[in-house]
């Protein structure tokens, strides 16, 4: 049963570290100060991401081709830095979608973790361990790097000018959609 959980929890959090949603996550919590809210969504997020295919094992990545959902996941990417950029320079509406925490890292994490690669193994893991394990060891681990990108976050905000994060954040966000496309 310790397996079933250290596992998908080991294997995730190596697969994590590093990738575009811890990175993604960094750059939001450099543009705000509500943190618990930004894990908040983020886990939420998680948890229905992984949980669905935890639940359908791997038969997400059969509804929706796995080149679509980088499609996808590339555009969302493209606009979430536009209008990174688009606020930093205060062309943005007031009430900016970046105003709520819970809200952008929960968009950001739902619509960018389909297909990814942490989700489609921890539904493979379902086929051979306990699925409550399965997601119990993925969602430790999520929650760990998350808690650790939001951190570095925190402290790169305080050393670094808000503009000059935002122009960065923004920068980032595009070139990682535009990856996402050309992959």
């Amino acid at each position: 049963m310790l397996e079933d959980i250290l596992i998908p929890l080991f294997a995730v959090g190596l697969a994590e570290i590093g990738d575009k949603t811890q990175l993604s996550l960094l750059l939001l919590s450099a543009k705000t100060k509500k943190h618990l809210q930004l894990l908040s969504g983020a886990l939420l997020a998680f948890l229905i991401v992984d949980g669905i295919a935890i639940l359908f094992c791997s038969y997400i990545a059969n509804l929706l081709p796995i080149k679509l959902l980088k499609i996808f996941s590339g555009i969302v990417f493209i606009i979430l830095g536009v209008l990174i950029l688009r606020e930093n320079e205060g062309k943005a509406e007031s009430k900016s979608f970046f105003k709520n925490s819970f809200i952008s890292g929960f968009v950001l994490i739902f619509m960018t973790e389909w297909g990814d690669k942490t989700q489609i193994a921890s539904g493979l893991f379902v086929t051979k361990y306990n699925a409550l394990m399965v997601l119990t060891g993925t969602m430790i681990a999520l929650t760990l790097l998350s808690l650790m990108a939001i951190y570095s976050g925190k402290f790169i905000s305080k050393k670094i000018d808000k503009k000059v994060t935002a122009k960065i954040a923004g920068i980032v966000f595009i070139l990682t959609g535009i990856s996402f496309l050309l992959i």
